[in-house]
């Protein structure tokens, strides 16, 4: 299959829901709008959260690479050596 052929019945699909989008009624048009509009928004949202994941494993990536040394279990970190502040008496 060409990408010709991919393009023209992509426009056909389009130019059908167009044409009966006309012959509905106002409140089923705002209906399949909305449809329509959930449709787009669908990967949109996919692509933000994996985004939003990839930064936030790069945050917590950087955050145990610096700093003292120490520890990790899950998401505690535990420091080498607890250096106690002098006591001032």
């Amino acid at each position: 299959m060409t990408i010709e052929k991919l393009l023209i019945g992509a426009v056909l699909a389009l130019c059908i829901v167009m044409l009966v989008r006309l012959c509905l009624n106002p409140l089923r048009q705002s209906q399949m709008d909305a449809v329509g509009r959930w449709i787009i928004q669908v990967p949109q949202k996919l692509i933000q959260r994996s985004q939003a994941s990839r930064q936030a494993a790069e945050a917590i990536r950087r955050a145990k690479g610096s700093g003292p040394e120490g520890d990790w279990k899950g998401n505690v970190y535990t420091p080498k050596s607890f250096k106690r502040p002098r006591k001032p008496h």
